[in-house]
């Protein structure tokens, strides 16, 4: 507690640093996996090349492309793009299979009920099937957020500031209180993300908590065989994003 005490505005930097090494892959990670999931759940040949890439990709170790990537970007050894670069990569194999799964978690029913009342597709897909598949993609979101966490402390083996400074200083000291400050460091923040986006799921997702409120529907709520959306909740998601007269925005 004093080495905290006496080293805590260092700690807190560290961890500025480690937040948004971890922060900005997952955000980019959402960017590209969401459309390139659509794209897959639309095209079966494509759905097996992205789940097998995506397969591939996670298993090349972290370390090992931290020290690949400056030479592919033609950046720094230290640069911290290296690291979000290869976190962004880590993050699109996790999430591009989530998304998969989220999307196909939407009834097809209620998709070609939002076709029937004059949908169009680009609004079928953001007021049907991307609210509803939130909860499953919420549910991959926070694995992504704890394994970016994870990960970036490997980066600290190359110099580039995180935490896992902590850790290499420690044990190059020997002296454990440094290194057990970063592990609880670390899975404080990774505690932190993961009640931050619950919280944004909630806020996302207003008719989970309605399908779920005492006195609604017993068939409301996702099918927790099936991972689903049920008629409840699927009836109250359309009337919800129902488009105005003449159909939906193109």
């Amino acid at each position: 507690m004093e080495w905290f005490l006496a080293n805590s505005a260092e700690v807190f930097s560290l961890a500025g640093q480690h937040l948004v090494l971890a922060i900005l892959p997952m955000i980019f990670g959402v960017i590209i996996a969401v459309p390139l999931a659509q794209l897959a759940r639309q095209n079966r040949g494509l759905r097996s090349v992205v789940l097998t890439g995506s397969s591939l990709l996670y298993t090349v170790p972290s370390l090992a492309l931290f020290i690949i990537l400056p030479t592919i970007l033609g950046t720094r050894i230290l640069d911290p793009v290296n690291v979000v670069v290869a976190l962004t990569i880590y993050a699109v194999a996790l999430l591009v299979r989530a998304a998969l799964d989220a999307f196909d978690s939407v009834d097809e029913d209620l998709r070609q009920a939002a076709v029937a009342m004059g949908f169009k597709p680009f609004a079928r897909f953001m007021q049907i099937d991307l609210p509803l598949s939130l909860p499953v993609l919420f549910a991959g979101l926070r694995v992504v957020s704890v394994s970016n966490i994870s990960l970036v402390s490997v980066a600290a083996l190359l110099g580039i500031g995180n935490l896992g400074m902590l850790f290499t200083s420690g044990l190059q000291r020997d002296f454990v209180t440094e290194v057990v400050v970063g592990i609880i460091a670390i899975l404080i923040l990774a505690l932190l993300m993961d009640s931050l986006l619950v919280l944004l799921e909630r806020l996302l997702t207003p008719w989970t908590r309605a399908a779920t409120a005492p006195g609604s529907a017993p068939d409301a709520g996702i099918d927790p065989g099936t991972g689903q959306a049920k008629a409840g909740l699927s009836a109250a998601a359309l009337r919800l994003s129902r488009p105005e007269a003449g159909g939906g925005t193109a």
